[in-house]
């Protein structure tokens, strides 16, 4: 077993008196009071004491303890964590953009009005949609921006509704921007291909219905076929269908939600559109509506008159502002960045091969690890722990011994509606050897399940830290350190 040294807190490394820069005596006259009698704190009590370069290398090393996009293959199901080109960085970081300031007047910023502009359009016609805010932070935040134009039709034309049809296959967060919205949720069950049930949706579809959030491909990677029909059940009663749009990366260049009769969807510029994702942000959630929806859209909104784009803030039924400013302008650019670098062709290609190396994953293996559903799926599939819960090994066991393999597990435990989930989404950004790699990974942990299961059920046992109480974690967490006399 390899012996993996721990990396010490900079509070075990700090010793009395040490100091990375030593600066010589002041050769000024001290002058006090500079501050008008504002309290001053001159020392911060048990504030770490150490050289340059044991700072250097402790921080250098906690910098190769993490995992990113970068390093390896980030196999996240409904997450899309694709490896993000490096030029949209370059572009990003472009003074004449990072030096823009938000609150700068119209006309010093045509250029970034433009910019914003261009891209709304272009997402127009990726989804088929008419219009587009790039207000939203993310897409949670898109979910509700969505819901609240929702609300705001129906309270417009006399009845805000009571309620919201959700699939059991949902997103947690659908549910949650609907209650935010006041509404009540509905579920609606999937029927055994994974997909949402017709005859469900058509039994509690009425006028007291606002709206069906779906997602499509849904969380088990599936496309919900009917989705014509489940749109005409929604809107012969007046209710709008709602798409949660995380899973664009499988449809974009290839068919439109707006072809489909989707009223409104949001868009993930960190996930489909590489600006990139994870690391806390920041993201993007534009959130794009059929003619219908656009005059609640949020304040401003850009427009263009005689060759001068400006932000018209004069728009009596909009759902007013959503977010400071205009939105995450830097995560925009990126995003239009990737859109025009790939153009219409490796926009759809990049769909293409999202969904061959799902398949491919999927096909390696079958018959090793569980599939609820055999319904072909695109650009993710769900497996569960089935077989392995045989030898006493679950999909946690699983995704922390993938840790020993070097790779980053899977999204565990959802959708809710297969027991012992592992979700996997490879994105279109992994080579075959990086796929074959985990998937060699995958068989060999299986074969461990049933030589050694003891090996999987107490790992890792190669990280810098080790399994941990879980539980205890949750129910007595320790968030300050305490040196120990």
């Amino acid at each position: 077993m390899i012996n993996v040294i721990r990396e010490p807190l900079i509070f075990e490394i700090s010793s009395p008196g040490k100091t990375a820069v030593k600066l010589p005596e002041l050769d000024v006259p001290e002058k006090k009071d500079l501050l008008n009698g504002v309290p001053v704190r001159n020392d911060i009590e048990g504030f770490p004491e150490v050289s340059e370069t044991e700072i250097t290398r402790h921080f250098t090393r906690l910098s190769q303890m993490n995992y990113c996009v970068d390093f390896g293959f980030y196999p996240l199901g409904s997450c899309t964590m694709k490896y993000n080109p490096k030029v949209n960085e370059k572009v990003a970081s472009m003074s004449c953009f990072t030096s823009s300031h938000p609150l700068a007047p119209e006309k010093l910023v045509q250029g970034n009005l433009e910019l914003m502009k261009t891209l709304e359009k272009l997402l127009c016609e990726i989804t088929g949609m008419d219009a587009v805010t790039l207000q939203p932070a993310a897409g949670a935040h898109g979910e509700l921006t969505g819901m609240m134009l929702i609300r705001a039709y129906h309270t417009a034309h006399g009845n805000p509704r009571k309620y919201v049809l959700i699939p059991d296959s949902a997103h947690g967060t659908n549910p949650s921007s609907a209650h935010i919205c006041g509404y009540t949720v509905k579920e609606i069950k999937s029927s055994e291909k994974g997909t949402i049930s017709v005859e469900d949706l058509a039994r509690v579809m009425d006028e007291e219905v606002a709206a069906l959030m779906v997602t499509n491909p849904n969380t088990l990677g599936v496309f919900e076929s009917d989705i014509c029909q489940i749109a005409d059940i929604v809107h012969a009663k007046g209710g709008f269908l709602y798409m949660d749009g995380a899973n664009m990366n499988a449809l974009a260049g290839i068919t439109r939600p707006g072809d489909m009769k989707v009223d409104v969807l949001h868009l993930n510029l960190h996930k489909t559109f590489s600006t990139p994702h994870g690391g806390g942000g920041p993201g993007s959630g534009p959130v794009a509506v059929k003619k219908i929806l656009e005059p609640y859209l949020p304040v401003p909104v850009i427009e263009e008159k005689d060759g001068q784009y400006y932000l018209n803030y004069d728009r009596p039924q909009s759902i007013g502002r959503v977010k400071s400013f205009y939105g995450q302008f830097l995560v925009m650019l990126k995003a239009l960045a990737y859109i025009l670098a790939l153009g219409p062709k490796g926009i759809r290609e990049m769909a293409e091969v999202a969904v061959l190396n799902s398949n491919y994953i999927r096909k390696s293996l079958e018959g090793i690890y569980h599939l609820k559903y055999d319904t072909p799926t695109l650009h993710e599939c769900v497996f569960s722990d089935k077989y392995q819960k045989d030898y006493g090994v679950s999909n946690l066991d699983i995704a922390k011994r993938l840790l020993d393999y070097g790779l980053h597990p899977p999204t565990m435990s959802f959708p809710l509606i297969v027991h012992g989930a592992l979700m996997i989404e490879p994105t279109e950004t992994e080579s075959r050897r990086d796929l074959d790699l985990f998937i060699e990974a995958m068989k060999a942990i299986d074969r461990e399940a049933k030589e050694n299961p003891e090996l999987l059920k107490s790992a890792p046992h190669l990280t810098y830290v080790r399994r941990l109480d879980e539980v205890q974690a949750a129910r007595n967490p320790i968030l300050r350190w305490e040196k120990k006399e």
